[in-house]
């Protein structure tokens, strides 16, 4: 594992549990699609989505999916998340929305990447604990294979019995879009698929 880019951040105490980091970073997006198929219901026409005009300019694929797992860590009293994206899906919305060229494979200006990243993860996510807006901070980014994935962190959640999420990501960038969130709590996971436009989840425990 790379964790370059991850590791820049310990001196603001935050801290990613080893396996929930492990979980996103080993698998590449194409080979972890196999995984994401076993959850009931999840992606059944996932793999059958056409590449589309959208990215047509960059590496095609023929989906267009992002995942973002969400971990409470009840000794810490954290939430633990973290967003999946293709990269080239990723690069090609942030230039996009923000007018200029992105590259985070080698990032020329990483504080502005990080700056960029943050900013619109944060438009295009909330997520509430127990009907509270949990206020989740940036911890950073790294590249792995085909995909970017970025960290997160809301602090002081003891307990949480419900979980709600708005989650829009990357539905500026293709209408044929799937966001899937997993949600562990207490050890038990759930997870759920949402398909272009829809953009709200719910989780009980």
């Amino acid at each position: 594992m790379d964790s370059g880019n991850f590791n820049a951040f310990p001196e603001r105490g935050f801290k990613i549990i080893q396996s929930f980091v492990n979980e996103k970073i080993i698998v590449s997006m194409a080979s972890s699609i196999h995984k994401w198929l076993l959850v009931p219901g999840l992606l059944l026409l996932a793999g059958w989505r056409g590449s589309g005009p959208a990215n047509s300019a960059k590496k095609a694929h023929p989906y267009y999916i992002s995942v973002v797992e969400i971990n409470h860590d009840a000794n810490d009293k954290t939430l633990e998340i973290s967003c999946k994206i293709f990269t080239n899906d990723f690069e090609t919305t942030l230039e996009k929305n923000y007018k200029s060229k992105i590259d985070l494979s080698n990032p020329k200006d990483k504080p502005s990447a990080d700056r960029t990243i943050s900013d619109y993860v944060k438009k295009h996510l909330s997520i509430k604990a127990d009907g509270r807006p949990a206020d989740f901070s940036y911890l950073g980014f790294e590249k792995q294979d085909e995909a970017v994935f970025s960290y997160f962190q809301a602090d002081n959640i003891a307990t949480v019995k419900k979980i709600d999420v708005y989650n829009s990501l990357l539905h500026d960038f293709s209408e044929l879009q799937i966001n899937i969130i997993h949600c562990t709590v207490g050890g038990k996971r759930q997870s759920t698929k949402l398909d272009y436009p829809n953009s709200n989840a719910s989780f009980s425990w």
